[in-house]
C-alpha cells in the first residue's frame, strides 16, 4: 500500500486477486489434460510441451520457492527481533542474529517433519497462529489509528523512484497470492479433483482473502507512508498481546515455510532414493546434513540482504509472473487450441504479452530497490 496509495493500493489489491484466481482456476483445468493426473507443475508443462519445458518450469519453481523460503526466515527473524526489544532496548542481538536463530528452528522443524503429508495436524496450528497475529495486529492498528493524528498516505519519493516502487509493488502484489505449486498442493484431493480445486480457489479468493485484506488495509490507514513492513514492528499497545502475535508470526513462518520447501525435499529425496522409516539412520542422517545445508543456504542469503520487500518484488517478478501468469495462459492456449475461438486466443495472447512485460519491468524494478537498499544499508544489516 505505502508505494501504491489508497486508490491503486485498493485497485491493484482486487485486480491481483481476481487475476490469480483466473490464472490457478487455468492450471486446475489442466489437472487432469490428457487422461492424466499431473500432481507437480512440471510434469504438467513436461507434458504439454516436452522434456524442456520440464527443466525450465522446474527451474522457475526453484528459484520461486527459494525465493519464499527466504522470505519467510526474513519474516521470522524479524517476528524474533521484535518481540526480543519488547523487553530488551540495547543492542545486544540485531536482526541477523535473529535471522540465523529462525534458520536453525527451520532446520530442526524440517528434520523432523519428513514429508509434506507429515505435517497433519500443524496445518491446523498454523491457522491458529496466523489468525492470532491478524485478530492483534488488527486490533491494536485500529486502537493506533483512532488515536493518531491526521496521516500522510501521499506516495513517498521522487517522481522516478515512484514509477519503480509502483511497478514493484505490482510484483508484490502477485507475490502475495500465488506459489506457482497448485499442482502440488491439491495432490491429494478427493475426487472429482477438477471440480473440488474450484471450489478451494474460489473459497481462497473471497473468504480467504478478507484477513489479508482487513490487516493491510488497516495497517495502512494506522500509519500512512510511515507503515512499517513488518507491521507489529510498529504498533502500540500491551506488551503481552504484541508479544503473542510476534511470536504467532515467528512460528506461523517456521511451519510455512515447510510448506514451500517441500517440493525440493521431496525432489532430493526421490532423486537419492530415500525410503522407508523416517527414523533410519541413513534417513535421518540425510535430512540432517541436505536439508539442513540447504536452509543453511536461505538462512545466509535472508542475513546478508534483508530487504523482505525488495525481495518480495524480485520473487514476483521473475518467476511468480512467468509460472503464474505467463505458462498458465500459454498452457491452457496449447492444451485447447483446437477448442477455442479467435477472440479466446486472443485474449490469451493478450495476457501472455501483458504479463511479460509486466515481468521485465518489475524485475528492472526490483533489481533498482535492492541495489539501493543495498547501498543505504550494509551487508548484514539490523533494520
Amino acid at each position: 500500500m505505502v508505494p501504491l496509495g489508497w486508490a491503486w493500493g485498493v485497485i491493484g489489491l482486487i485486480f491481483a486477486t481476481a487475476i490469480s484466481l483466473y490464472a490457478n482456476a487455468l492450471i486446475a483445468r489442466l489437472h487432469e489434460f490428457g487422461g492424466t493426473r499431473h500432481i507437480r507443475y512440471r510434469d504438467l508443462a513436461g507434458f504439454i510441451y516436452g522434456r524442456k519445458a520440464y527443466s525450465l518450469t522446474w527451474t522457475l519453481q526453484y528459484v520461486n520457492l527459494f525465493m519464499i523460503n527466504v522470505g519467510y526466515i526474513i519474516l521470522a527473524g524479524s517476528a524474533l527481533k521484535a518481540a526480543y526489544v519488547l523487553f530488551r532496548n540495547d543492542d545486544g542481538m540485531k536482526l541477523p542474529h535473529f535471522i540465523a536463530i529462525a534458520g536453525l528452528v527451520c532446520a530442526m522443524f524440517a528434520i523432523c517433519i519428513p514429508h509434506l503429508s507429515a505435517l497433519g495436524i500443524w496445518l491446523g496450528f498454523s491457522t491458529v497462529l496466523s489468525l492470532v497475529y491478524i485478530v492483534i495486529a488488527f486490533l491494536l492498528s485500529v486502537k493506533d489509528g483512532v488515536k493518531s493524528p491526521p496521516r500522510d498516505y501521499s506516495i513517498p519519493g521522487t517522481s522516478t523512484s515512484k514509477i519503480f516502487t509502483t511497478i514493484g509493488a505490482s510484483a508484490n502484489l502477485v507475490f502475495a497470492y500465488n506459489t506457482g505449486m497448485l499442482p502440488e498442493i491439491q495432490a491429494t484431493i478427493r475426487q472429482p479433483v477438477v471440480k473440488n480445486m474450484m471450489k478451494s480457489l474460489y473459497f481462497q479468493f473471497t473468504v480467504g482473502v478478507l484477513p489479508l485484506y482487513m490487516v493491510t488495509f488497516a495497517g495502512y490507514w494506522a500509519y500512512g507512508s510511515s507503515t512499517p513492513t513488518y507491521l507489529m514492528g510498529g504498533v502500540n499497545g500491551p506488551v503481552w498481546a504484541k508479544a503473542m502475535a510476534n511470536i504467532a508470526a515467528f512460528l506461523q513462518s517456521v511451519i510455512a515455510l515447510h510448506i514451500f520447501a517441500s517440493p525440493m525435499y521431496e525432489y532430493l529425496d526421490t532423486k537419492h532414493g530415500i525410503k522407508g522409516s523416517a527414523l533410519a539412520f541413513k534417513n535421518l542422517s540425510f535430512r540432517i546434513l541436505v536439508r539442513g545445508g540447504y536452509l543453511t543456504i536461505n538462512t545466509f542469503v535472508s542475513a546478508l540482504l534483508p530487504f523482505l520487500g525488495d525481495f518480495m518484488s524480485l520473487t514476483g517478478a521473475i518467476s511468480t509472473f512467468p509460472l503464474t501468469f505467463i505458462l498458465a495462459n500459454h498452457m491452457y492456449l496449447m492444451a485447447h487450441k483446437n477448442k477455442l475461438t479467435s477472440i479466446q486466443k486472443l485474449w490469451h495472447w493478450i495476457n501472455i504479452c501483458f504479463f511479460a512485460i509486466m515481468s521485465a519491468a518489475a524485475t528492472i524494478a526490483a533489481l533498482r530497490l535492492i541495489a539501493l537498499d543495498s547501498k543505504t544499508y550494509h551487508a548484514f544489516a539490523d533494520l
